[in-house]
């Protein structure tokens, strides 16, 4: 049986990248399926994303030629097999629109995931979560316990090797040292206006200043709030003659489609980071 495998790199940019990882996987049997690059002139950084079939080598032996082939040209790199869908656990608060979402995408086979686990800070979604045969965890936060709930999720995101964790609409702020532990596998979402409305009610204070676009953006957690590298972002048009509760359906649709395109992207190695930006291989 043929095994597929998604190679990923980036590196100065330089003649003779592409022919050479062309020729290195006809070297060893690679047959390539699909094939993006992207020359970024700002930085000079070459980045490329490869599909490829190769029944002749076994993975590890794949794996260590990839390595030194990725030294000799002093690439940053990565190489995963397709076969195994990406290990996912979600954290979620108590607007259920983005777990609900993901959780049907994925039963429905649009998302290549294992959803390992579901971790709340609250009990509203462990019906949900059973529903889809899915171990809930309820770890309720407050500010005396903030470290030991994040010390027992990362206890629970390493036991279930987790791959990928999704804050699908989790309100608490993760500590700078959770983000660090979590940093280029964790995709968060909000609400994007503009202008950009924080605090309780968003939607309220954007029906009261009368907006005309409203959006979603999916990015990757860093330990500054809100401002990771983005992955996605969509926006929807709005006018006067719409409730609060129009508002808000039409913003938890755009912020569930949104999630859903960056976590497909993810578990399908389709995002590179490029500093605080990210190149996407749709």
């Amino acid at each position: 049986m043929h095994a597929t495998y998604v190679l990923t790199l980036s590196c100065k940019d330089k003649p003779g990248i592409v022919h050479a990882v062309s020729g290195f996987l006809l070297e060893h049997g690679g047959n390539i399926e699909e094939a993006a690059q992207y020359n970024d002139h700002d930085t000079g950084l070459f980045f490329m994303r490869v599909q490829f079939v190769c029944d002749q080598l076994p993975a590890d032996a794949l794996h260590q030629r990839v390595q030194a082939f990725a030294d000799s040209h002093a690439m940053q790199w990565g190489l995963h097999a397709l076969k195994a869908p990406m290990r996912t656990v979600l954290l979620v608060s108590q607007q259920g629109h983005c777990l609900n979402d993901l959780l049907f995408r994925w039963k429905s086979g649009l998302l290549r995931l294992d959803i390992r686990a579901i971790v709340s800070n609250h009990r509203d979604f462990y019906q949900l979560a059973a529903s889809y045969d899915i171990p809930f965890h309820h770890l309720p936060v407050t500010a005396a316990t903030k470290a030991q709930v994040e010390a027992r999720q990362l206890e629970i995101i390493e036991q279930e090797q987790a791959e990928l964790v999704v804050l699908a609409r989790y309100m608490q702020i993760l500590s700078n040292g959770m983000c660090e532990q979590l940093a280029g596998r964790a995709i968060n979402i909000h609400h994007s206006f503009l202008p950009s409305f924080k605090g309780a009610k968003p939607y309220y204070q954007a029906h009261d200043r009368g907006v005309k676009l409203i959006g979603a953006t999916a990015h990757y957690v860093t330990a500054d709030l809100d401002e990771g590298p983005i992955i996605e972002q969509d926006v929807a048009r709005v006018d006067h003659s719409m409730t609060v509760d129009d508002l808000t359906a039409i913003g938890r649709d755009t912020e569930s489609q949104v999630l859903a395109r960056a976590v497909k992207w993810h578990s399908e190695h389709r995002v590179l980071l490029n500093g605080h930006k990210t190149v996407v291989f749709r």
